[in-house]
């Protein structure tokens, strides 16, 4: 090393005095240390002023609105009621009795209740069926049919012939002829069925097996074995023909005949 790059003493104390002078700012600034609250310039203050209002939801933007806004609302003059159109008063009053009209409520059905009306109504019916029966029981089991013994005029409302007006309701024919007037039970003698008169025949006929009678009733074709039965006649206090067809007189085969006895037939 030469003598120019040796350095003194008093080289070294300036060196070091420098670096006293540059380490003294960079060790401690004084601002550091210790913030020293200022105020604030005019133009930073506004700008937070800026930034806060910026800051505030846009409700509270519309709430401070609002205030400004209803003054000029309330200076709107009213409509006048001329304006309105007459069609909208009639819609009022309907519109407020739709209104005022109440909501039904329907509640379901308890299906318990509907479960005890099925049983009880169920025990009724079999009760009262049965109920029934035992009164049934004790009525008599009888066919009521029409009387026996019945009026069927006077004698001078028949004429010559077979008269049968009283076929369905009695079950007879009046028969008249120059003689006598007497009264035929329409029933075939074979099985009991009731024959038709044939006026065009002149004759009785069996529509169950073809038993043929004359204007009579004696038998004279088919299987009937005799002729038919003749009930009782005779004539009430008030000259009336009575007709019992409880009492019949008949013509058995082989046998004398009945229709000769007084009751089978009356003079005329």
């Amino acid at each position: 090393m030469s003598d120019k790059e040796k350095p003194t003493a008093d080289t070294v104390e300036t060196v070091e005095s420098d670096k006293e002078v540059k380490e003294v700012p960079a060790q401690k600034p004084a601002a550091a240390e210790k913030p020293v609250a200022t105020e604030k310039p005019a133009a930073t203050k506004t700008a937070d002023k800026a930034a806060d209002a910026a800051e505030k939801p846009a409700a509270a933007k519309a709430a401070d609105k609002a205030p400004a806004e209803k003054p000029a609302a309330a200076a709107k003059p009213a409509a006048p009621a001329a304006e309105k159109p007459a069609a909208a008063k009639p819609a009022a009053p309907a519109a407020a009795k739709k209104a005022a009209a109440p909501v039904e409520s329907k509640s379901a059905p308890d299906p318990f209740q509907m479960r005890r009306r099925i049983i009880w109504t169920s025990i009724v019916a079999f009760v009262g069926t049965t109920l029934l029966g035992f009164v049934r029981f004790f009525l008599p089991r009888a066919i009521f049919e029409p009387s026996t013994v019945f009026h069927i005029g006077y004698p001078s409302d028949y004429g010559i012939g077979v008269d049968t007006k009283f076929q369905n309701q009695y079950r007879i024919w009046v028969v008249r002829n120059a003689e006598r007037l007497f009264v035929i039970y329409a029933r075939c003698t074979h099985l009991g069925c009731t024959p038709d008169w044939k006026p065009g025949e002149n004759k009785f006929k069996c529509p169950c097996h073809g038993s043929g009678y004359d204007t009579e009733g004696i038998n004279f074709e088919g299987p009937a074995p005799r002729p038919m039965d003749r009930a009782k006649v005779e004539l009430d206090p008030e000259g009336q023909i009575v007709v019992d067809t409880s009492k019949l007189y008949s013509w058995p085969k082989g046998a004398p005949t009945e229709f000769n006895n007084t009751g089978a037939y009356l003079q005329v």
